[in-house]
């Protein structure tokens, strides 16, 4: 547990840039704007009811800033928890202080609780009580999408304020007012463009990376001037936003199955990277590329699903980092292939006749007659064993008669599903003289 402390000479560059009027926020236009509420909430008076906030949105696009300023322009206290470190007692222990000061003082106190995605149910829990009846004013931030990552009593309670990330226009101004600005460098050091243009680069969005950059390239300044040595011996890997358990995840998997199944090789090596590099599990790719294999290519090319199996076992048995070449090659190959849905839609048909209540008997030549008694019911009966006849192919009824007017798959006339509908043609003509089903498009 914190307080927010004021802002020194020797703190990090960040948090001395950090804004102190609304004016000074870059990037949150929309958050802000004219009647929004958040933009009501800071320019409410000192007394007026301060309702609790759910800040959600990348790193370093100025949830904190926004926290502090709504302490600062309500004139309450301001304390900070961060999830990492606190638990329920922590909690606790902030709330009865919080009753204790506004019944004793009558100041009420504002409580900033970091990367509340990280607490767990019975924290957040502990949290509602205080909410509800006003016992302080919440302020949290999360990196995740809450719907996923906070309890919907405490939704409920709060208003969801969604910051988008930065430009890299909106990081660069951070960066070049930092260089200026008394708080900041004071104009004693100067950076080159290109330095500017890579520290803006690497941040990915991230203000608070871009500043860290910056105050570490002015430590190996040459006569005051930051070059792009500098800024590249600064910042050596650009940052990745991605969160495996919540939105981001969920939003660059379905990039890459959705580059994938566009046959766009170079998206979907793109997310493959991205993902990998953020450290995702190559195992569950490996998994997503299976299932694609099947869903989005079938029999059009099924030699990709073998690849997609040989790349999760060769993953498991290789690991990282020589396992993004396996599941490149995978990928590659899943997104160069003829594509065909027919297998998906075939079995999605079938479950849902089922579920549906469209069973029907199975014929009685097609019933097991090993069982004692089984050919006295005619179980068996009239039965044609393929292997025996010319061709291989028996006319006879397979499809229990509810269901014989049903056909689930449809070839495409893709890849080598072309020659599958032809085979499938040949087939229905042979089991039972019927005219085949034409091919889907």
């Amino acid at each position: 547990m914190t307080l927010f402390d004021d802002r020194t000479v020797h703190a990090p560059l960040a948090a001395r840039m950090r804004p102190v009027t609304v004016d000074e926020v870059v990037g949150q236009g929309l958050a802000l704007a004219e009647g929004s509420p958040l933009r009501s909430l800071l320019t409410a008076a000192g007394d007026s009811p301060v309702v609790s906030v759910i800040l959600w949105g990348p790193p370093g696009t100025g949830k904190t800033t926004l926290a502090t300023l709504l302490s600062s322009l309500s004139g309450r206290n301001f304390v900070e928890l961060s999830a990492v470190t606190a638990g329920v007692k922590d909690v606790r222990e902030v709330i009865e202080r919080a009753r204790d000061d506004a019944r004793i003082t009558g100041r009420g106190t504002v409580l900033f609780v970091d990367e509340v995605h990280r607490f767990s149910k019975s924290q957040q829990d502990a949290l509602l009580p205080a909410v509800e009846n006003g016992w302080v004013t919440l302020i949290a931030a999360t990196t995740e999408n809450p719907s996923f990552s906070v309890i919907s009593p405490l939704l409920s309670r709060s208003v969801l304020v969604t910051l988008r990330p930065l430009t890299d226009d909106d990081v660069a101004v951070l960066v070049r007012r930092a260089i200026e600005d008394p708080r900041g460098l004071a104009g004693q050091v100067s950076v080159t463009g290109d330095a500017v243009d890579h520290l803006v680069r690497t941040a990915s969005g991230d203000a608070r990376r871009a500043l860290t950059g910056l105050e570490a390239a002015t430590l190996a300044a040459r006569d005051g001037v930051v070059g792009l040595a500098e800024a590249e011996a600064a910042v050596q890997r650009a940052a990745i936003v991605y969160d495996r358990d919540g939105d981001q995840h969920y939003d660059v998997i379905s990039g890459f199955i959705k580059s994938v199944r566009g046959s766009d090789p170079d998206a979907s090596l793109h997310y493959l990277a991205r993902m990998l590099e953020a450290g995702e599990d190559p195992r569950f790719v490996a998994r997503r590329l299976m299932i694609l294999a099947s869903e989005d290519i079938g029999m059009a090319d099924s030699n990709v699903l073998q690849t997609a199996v040989a790349a999760a076992q060769a993953v498991a048995l290789v690991g990282m980092p020589e396992a993004q070449i396996i599941l490149a090659h995978a990928t590659i190959h899943a997104a160069l292939a003829p594509k065909s849905n027919a297998v998906v839609t075939a079995i999605g048909e079938a479950v849902a006749d089922v579920r549906a209540g469209g069973i029907g008997r199975v014929p009685p030549h097609l019933r097991d007659a090993h069982y004692p008694g089984a050919r006295s019911l005619g179980h068996g009966a009239g039965y044609q064993y393929p292997h025996n006849l010319p061709g291989g192919v028996a006319a006879q009824q397979y499809l229990p008669d509810e269901l014989m007017d049903r056909t689930y798959y449809r070839p495409t006339r893709h890849g080598a599903e072309s020659s599958w509908s032809d085979v499938l043609a040949r087939l229905a003509v042979a089991r039972d003289g019927a005219t085949p089903t034409s091919s889907a498009d």
